[in-house]
């Protein structure tokens, strides 16, 4: 399929959507929000992809939401932005719920809509000049469909305050409270990602989606919660019986790679 606000190019098993507005510093609006769900969902079913980048052409990784989308949204009627905002929170879902690991390649502004495609990536690398901000409430909004990734990355006592101030976080800052992993200089961020995304295709499909699963059920969890480790120990249980883990311990004892490596 083709995508008029974004490319996608595939080496080896690493697909990278790069957001494709630089003019507009890679500003969300409809269109982009549209292809970028679609995206996913295609990238999620070709086996030829394991891993899957975020990045931004030009100057920034994403700026927020494109004015005049958020011009044409003020005259919309609540059940008409009601629409628009599930549109988003769709694709950000999509993103956040992807089976395959989604690594965000951060450079320039990663603003509102930005910092929330940082949070809901597994990974997110920066360059050292990466800037953050939750700026919503400057503008009478709120950090609303972004909000439960963000404040899942940064924890609440983090988000209670960049909620509310819509202060620069910068990329060291960024780094500080969780919101990315690491922070690179900018001429690294290529090598770096894809030195992470290398270390991601190692492992296998099935166990990597099972494990984004697994992560999701204790995110709730407690290690007093008797149910949740039965739960979790039948889940090893019924893994280890499957074909992928079979192929992996048998690959470990006769000291080869994996087929899924090949």
């Amino acid at each position: 399929m083709s995508y008029t606000t974004l490319q996608i190019e595939q080496q080896g098993k690493v697909a990278t959507v790069w957001l494709n507005r630089p003019d507009l510093h890679n500003a969300l609006n409809e269109t982009l929000i549209a292809e970028m769900t679609e995206a996913m969902g295609q990238l999620n079913r070709d086996e030829t992809v394991r891993v899957i980048m975020l990045a931004g052409r030009g100057k920034s990784f994403c700026a927020g939401a494109d004015l005049d989308w958020m011009r044409r949204a003020a005259g919309y009627s609540e059940q008409e932005n009601l629409a628009d905002a599930q549109k988003l929170a769709a694709m950000l879902k999509s993103i956040y719920r992807s089976a395959k690991p989604v690594i965000a390649r951060i450079h320039g502004a990663a603003m509102a809509g930005g910092t929330g495609l940082a949070a809901v990536c597994d990974i997110a690398i920066a360059t050292d000049a990466a800037k953050f901000a939750l700026t919503e409430v400057r503008l009478g909004l709120v950090p609303a469909t972004i909000g439960p990734y963000v404040a899942d990355a940064i924890g609440w006592r983090q988000a209670r305050r960049y909620f509310l101030s819509a202060e620069r976080i910068s990329a060291a800052m960024a780094r500080e409270i969780g919101l990315v992993h690491e922070v690179v200089a900018e001429d690294m961020l290529d090598a770096r990602v894809a030195e992470v995304a290398e270390e991601l295709a190692k492992g296998a499909p099935g166990a990597l989606s099972d494990a984004k699963q697994l992560l999701a059920e204790l995110r709730e969890g407690s290690p007093w919660d008797d149910a949740l480790l039965e739960h979790t120990a039948g889940r090893i249980a019924s893994i280890r019986a499957g074909d992928e883990a079979r192929e992996g311990l048998a690959a470990f004892f006769e000291k080869r790679a994996p087929k899924w490596q090949a």
